[in-house]
């Protein structure tokens, strides 16, 4: 393409470096969670009524009592201690289009990651770290930590 007009020339140059500069930094997002904001306060604190025998994590389906925080259709509480996921790993069913919050405390300093959502949160040992996210992919996407590289469950989206 040739260009003739010095404004025209200009256009270009601010165009050409307008892309240059979204495509650096869509390079700089990559799919290691620990460039997302660790969550530094707890979410959500749901009284544990699982048993160990408990087949899928807890999950409720009324929004949050906390007046800061948004509502959303799905809050999925996990804890991890001396390796041990409560509750027991299973699979947990959502419908497309409903928001989620995933909310781990760990016993270890470690990473969360949902896989096919590309998101994650640092967990500091001993303080919830949470990622929220509207389920708009359908499938099965496993939940898990990076660094004890624990399965915490299967999130399918139908």
């Amino acid at each position: 393409m040739l260009v003739r007009t010095p404004a025209a020339r200009t256009a270009a140059t601010l165009a050409a470096a307008t892309l240059a500069a979204l495509l650096l930094a869509a390079c700089g997002q990559d799919d290691d969670p620990s460039v997302a904001t660790p969550s530094t306060a707890p979410t959500s604190v749901a009284p544990s009524s699982a048993t160990p025998t408990a087949p899928t994590p807890t999950v409720t389906g009324t929004p949050s009592a906390s007046a800061t925080l948004a509502a959303v259709d799905r809050q999925v509480t996990v804890t991890i201690a001396k390796k041990r996921v409560d509750p027991p790993t299973g699979r947990i069913t959502v419908s497309k289009g409903q928001s989620v919050r995933i909310t781990v405390t760990s016993d270890v300093a470690d990473e969360l990651h949902v896989h096919g959502y590309d998101l994650g949160a640092r967990l500091p040992a001993g303080t919830p770290g949470s990622v929220e996210f509207r389920a708009d992919k359908t499938g099965l996407f496993e939940v898990e930590t990076h660094e004890s590289e624990l399965v915490l469950f299967q999130l399918v989206v139908r």
